[in-house]
């Protein structure tokens, strides 16, 4: 079972501004574990940065919002509604509000979830 490890809040700086910014550097890989860092977090919505270890896994559950999970580095499977989408570097795929879905990275997998609250 994976450790999942939250940064903490101290580092929570949310995105540079007026700089550029690397999303594959704000979080590290943890062999074992699932890694997320909170970008930006307000009443509007969320963005957060994972890194997944090869075979990590956030179980099914569902998001009162659509979730758009963006890959920058290596290949997810994303299940949505009990279907299978592999997902890999550059691709994205939207999770609609309510419906069961699922990630697992069947390689070391970085991706950005983007949570807009409607």
């Amino acid at each position: 079972m994976a450790t999942f490890q939250y940064a903490p809040k101290k580092e929570n700086k949310g995105f540079p501004k007026g700089e550029t910014f690397s999303f594959n550097d704000s979080v590290s890989y943890a062999e074992g574990s699932i890694v997320s860092k909170i970008l930006l977090r307000n009443d509007k919505g969320n963005i957060t940065m994972f890194s997944f270890d090869q075979g990590e896994s956030l179980s099914e559950h569902t998001a009162p919002f659509d979730a758009l999970v963006q890959i920058f580095d290596g290949e997810a499977e994303i299940t949505i509604a009990g279907e299978s989408h592999p997902v890999k570097t550059g691709e994205s795929i939207l999770m609609p509000a309510t419906i069961p879905h699922a990630v697992m990275a069947t390689t070391r997998m970085k991706m950005l979830l983007t949570m807009i609250k409607g």
